[in-house]
């Protein structure tokens, strides 16, 4: 039996503590949605700029490649565990860079998955590339799949459209990068903004939905779930970050900080949109809690 590193008496988050590939298949939980920002394995000593600073591009040893064959074993072993975790009307979103957005792709189609969407996501404020050698690097990708191309996915497309002046939203999002105010409990060097995570979120999961991060890191997928009243599981292999994960989510056990978050999110029409669409929801009983 699993012991949870963090868990709230509301049993709508819980954390995990190990290397998700060893912890998925010591329980049967099936989940919604999945999000996964795994290693972009792009740690190899090369050098950015950061508030005008030149930085070293290296994460940790979790974000170095040992070679092209190395990266496609890693990904093929944790996609196909976190598949046996999806529903049969889940979806799948993951984040990358060139450095491993190839490879995901490849395993998801050798593992059949149905592609649905590779999102753009486009920073308003990108680090120049100082080699001038280069276009500068200013985009993300988010691949967004289905487990089984027969079984339909849930998609709100009318909320969607709503939130782009009532015409279809494209595949190129310009959202904010983090603010100050995320890190308010510590820095993660990967951290997602949580504009970005809600909108994944709300695009592929009905309230009260089970999702599941399994590379959470500083756990933006799991405050995002929260916020917007569904339920969440993160796993991670640093104690570190699983500290700012814990801190972030007992910060928003304060209504008023909740609520000033939900306002401060970005990609919405105005500062209480989102507050006014969760009201809108229906709230759906799921009875299936999570058992570790």
């Amino acid at each position: 039996m699993i012991s949870p590193y963090f868990k709230l008496d509301k049993k709508n988050f819980y954390l995990l503590h190990g290397d998700t590939r060893e912890l998925l298949p010591q329980f049967e939980h099936k989940f919604d949605m999945i999000f996964a920002d795994p290693p972009y394995f792009l740690s190899n000593n090369g050098l950015s700029i950061q508030n005008g600073q030149i930085v070293s591009v290296n994460k940790g040893k979790w974000d170095k490649s040992e070679g092209f064959e190395f990266v496609n074993n890693f990904n093929r072993r944790w996609l196909s565990l976190v598949r046996n975790k999806m529903k049969d009307d889940a979806t799948i979103w993951i984040s990358g860079t060139i450095h491993n957005i190839f490879s995901i792709g490849q395993i998801l189609a050798e593992l059949d998955f149905k592609i649905l969407n590779i999102i753009t996501w486009e920073k308003p404020n990108p680090p120049p590339n100082f080699s001038c050698r280069y276009f500068t690097y200013s985009t993300e990708q988010i691949i967004w799949a289905r487990k089984s191309k027969k079984t339909p996915h849930f998609f709100n497309y009318e909320l969607m459209k709503q939130l782009n002046g009532d015409k279809q939203m494209k595949d190129v999002w310009k959202l904010p990068a983090i603010a100050p105010w995320e890190k308010s409990c510590g820095k993660h060097p990967t951290q997602k903004p949580l504009s970005v995570l809600t909108r994944l979120i709300l695009a592929s999961t009905k309230p009260n939905a089970w999702i599941l991060d399994p590379f959470t890191g500083s756990s933006t997928t799991g405050i995002a779930a929260n916020l917007v009243n569904r339920r969440f599981l993160g796993i991670d292999q640093e104690k570190e970050f699983l500290e700012i994960s814990k801190m972030r989510r007992l910060e928003i056990e304060n209504n008023k900080i909740a609520t000033s978050y939900r306002q401060k999110i970005g990609g919405f029409n105005e500062r209480k949109h989102l507050e006014y669409l969760l009201l809108e929801e229906p709230m759906i009983e799921y009875k299936n809690e999570l058992i570790l």
